[in-house]
Parts: C-alpha cells; sequence; structure tokens
C-alpha cells in the first residue's frame, strides 16, 4: 500500500473538493508513491506528534488540521511549524491533512458531535451551494440505456435519498460531417438525422473527470455533444454545521452539566439563561461564531460551537443558548473518527491512534 491509496480511502468520506477556499488540505509534506509502513492518526501534527510517528516506525500522519496554512518562505527551524516539516521530511514521513472537507462532510466532524451528545433527525445546519452540476448530453436514442447505466455507475444521478435520477426527451439531431470527419451514424458530408435521446443528469461537483471520462468512453459519436452547468441549489448532503434533537427535552443547566460530561470539557463558556427547555440542539466543531444566525434560524434551542468571542455572545439575544466548549474539545473525536473509518477500509494494516495531547488551552 502506498499513501496515495490511503488517500484515496480518505477522500471517499471527505473529498478534498468541498474545503473551504481559505483552507490548505491535501498532502502537505511527502510522496505520494511511498510505500506506507504505519499510520498515525493526529488532531495536530507537533514535534511531538513525529516523535510518535518515528517511534511507532509510522511514514504517514493523517492530521486534522494543516500543519502548513499560510506560506512557508524559509526552512530554518525558528518555529514550530517549520520544525514539523523539517523532521518530518528528514524522517521520510508523510503528512496529510484532511481539515475543512472533514467539517462539511455528511459523516464528519459534526455527524460526531451529534452522535457524542446522542442527538437524532440530523441534518447540514449551512449546506453548501454551487456543490451540484448538471450533465446534458444527446444520444442515438437506442444508445440511451446504455449510457444512463454508465453514468449511474459513475456516482451521477444521485439527489438526497434517491439514486439512477435523470430526464430524458426523445428528439432529432442532424448533423453533417466533413472530409476528416469518421461519423459512427450516416456519412460524412451528407446532412444526417437521427432519432435521439436529451438525457439530463446531476452529479456532485467532486465527480465530473470521472463522469465525462464515463461519458466519452460510453457514447458512440465521434464527437460527444455535452454541456456542464453549476447549480445554484443548495446540497443537503455537504456543509457546515448540523442540528439535530435530544432523546427528551432537558432544563438548561441539565444540558449543561450532560454537554461538560459528554463532550470531556473543563469549562463550558455560554449567553445567559433563558428559563426554557433544551431539545433541538445545534453544533459546530471549531471556531462557529459565524453560524449562530444559521442556528437560530433553525430554531435550534442552544447551540454548541467554540472560539466565541465577547460580543458573540450579545447575538443570543435571548432566543438561544450559545455554549463555548473548546476549540480542542469540540474537535477531539474527530481522530477517533478517522481511526474507526480507515480500519475498516484498511482491514490488515494496523491504524494507530495518536497519545499525544495536542491542546495548546491549560485550565487551572
Amino acid at each position: 500500500m502506498i499513501v496515495q491509496d490511503v488517500i484515496n480511502h480518505l477522500e471517499e468520506l471527505a473529498p478534498l473538493a468541498y474545503a473551504e477556499d481559505f483552507d490548505n488540505v491535501g498532502l502537505l509534506v511527502g510522496d505520494k508513491n511511498a510505500k506506507v509502513t504505519g499510520i498515525l492518526v493526529t488532531l495536530d501534527t507537533l514535534e511531538a506528534v513525529v516523535d510518535e510517528a518515528i517511534a511507532e516506525k509510522c511514514n504517514l500522519i493523517v492530521s486534522f488540521h494543516p500543519i502548513i496554512f499560510k506560506g512557508l518562505k524559509k526552512l530554518t527551524g525558528k518555529n514550530y511549524v517549520e520544525r514539523v516539516v523539517m523532521k518530518a521530511i528528514k524522517h521520510d514521513i508523510a503528512i496529510y491533512s484532511i481539515h475543512t472537507a472533514l467539517d462539511n462532510a455528511l459523516q464528519g466532524v459534526n455527524d460526531m458531535i451529534c452522535n457524542t451528545l446522542g442527538l437524532t433527525n440530523k441534518r447540514i445546519l449551512i449546506p453548501q451551494s454551487e456543490t451540484i452540476k448538471k450533465l446534458t448530453t444527446y444520444v442515438p436514442k437506442d444508445e440511451a440505456e446504455q449510457l444512463r447505466t454508465a453514468l449511474f455507475s459513475s456516482g451521477a444521478g444521485t439527489i438526497g435519498n434517491y439514486s439512477n435520477c435523470s430526464f430524458n426527451v426523445e428528439g432529432y439531431g442532424t448533423f453533417n460531417g466533413n472530409d476528416t470527419s469518421n461519423p459512427t451514424k450516416g456519412k460524412k458530408g451528407i446532412t444526417h438525422t437521427e432519432a435521439e435521446t436529451k438525457i439530463t443528469i446531476t452529479f456532485p461537483k467532486h465527480l465530473e473527470y470521472k463522469i465525462l471520462q464515463t461519458l466519452f468512453k460510453s457514447h458512440s459519436y465521434e464527437e460527444v455533444a455535452y454541456e456542464v452547468t453549476t447549480l445554484e441549489n443548495k446540497n443537503q448532503q455537504i456543509g457546515m454545521g448540523m442540528v439535530g434533537e435530544l432523546e427528551e427535552s432537558m432544563s438548561e443547566l441539565d444540558f449543561l452539566s450532560y454537554l461538560k460530561t459528554k463532550m470531556d470539557t473543563k469549562c463550558i463558556r455560554h449567553s445567559s439563561l433563558l428559563n426554557k427547555k433544551i431539545k433541538k440542539v445545534a453544533v459546530l466543531g471549531g471556531s462557529g461564531s459565524f453560524a449562530i444566525e444559521a442556528a437560530k434560524n433553525a430554531d435550534a434551542d442552544a447551540f454548541i460551537t467554540a472560539d466565541l468571542k465577547y460580543h458573540d455572545f450579545f447575538t443570543a439575544e435571548n432566543s438561544i443558548l450559545l455554549a463555548d466548549v473548546g476549540h480542542y474539545e469540540s474537535e477531539q473525536f474527530t481522530k477517533n473518527l478517522l481511526v474507526a473509518y480507515l480500519t475498516k477500509k484498511i482491514t490488515n494494516f494496523a491504524i494507530i491512534l495518536s497519545k499525544t495531547n495536542t491542546n495548546p488551552v491549560k485550565y487551572f
């Protein structure tokens, strides 16, 4: 197994196409063709984590947060980022970061928080837009079924809980091939009319290359007429945050106590208590102040996130309970998610969960 094999598995769970534009995800250090000797999964890649990888004979670190975020102009070891990169390179250790690609994944960071809190009826809090594309093409009528089947097999035509979705219109196409053409229908130099089916089918944007290659391979025409457009529709399967419901309503104080235990945090900063029951809960791992309005619009009774600033708490406006559990604490179970996922995908290979606590925040 090589590094790229592991990357392929990770990108099935969280395609990098859905990471935020500001992020730096993917293989940050190392050779994608290197043979893997061991995989260490961590939340952050620090020097101590690289030392742990060396001790465990792991030459691939799968990290949630990217160690390289801003551009590196020098490698002199003057800060922890440069020292980590230098040490990883020296010991032939590859580093892969998944970060906001996993934040936006349906079974990613926020799904893990929901599961930890026992939330049901889960859905994406802020669905991404412009992640769904539409393919329109024209094919001889007697070849339409074969082409549809091939496109479905490549991942096209899936909408929510439905698969094999397409729209088809029958009509007639005309064309006239020049002297250098090699038409599969009709003859060159003669205008030909062919009974055709217009196929319209949607697909997730990260599959565009695969879908087009399937189209070209499966279509009989020398020149394939097609168009791809990006839809503005919200993608209910991809996006930031989630919202779900507790099995039973709780008082605010009981909920905060429950939250503190389940999220294994020593401190919860929260907005004013409103003397109401907590049933619907929105969550967003990491820095989530930007999603407060979305949580309110979802009619959530509480919003669980991290890194809220002083003035963020005012935006609760006596309509929602805001709870800041801490950045590390909100994402700490992510590495367990990745270990469990990779263990299922790679059954004959040990996936090691890092024992290094990378939380930079200490409590007195």
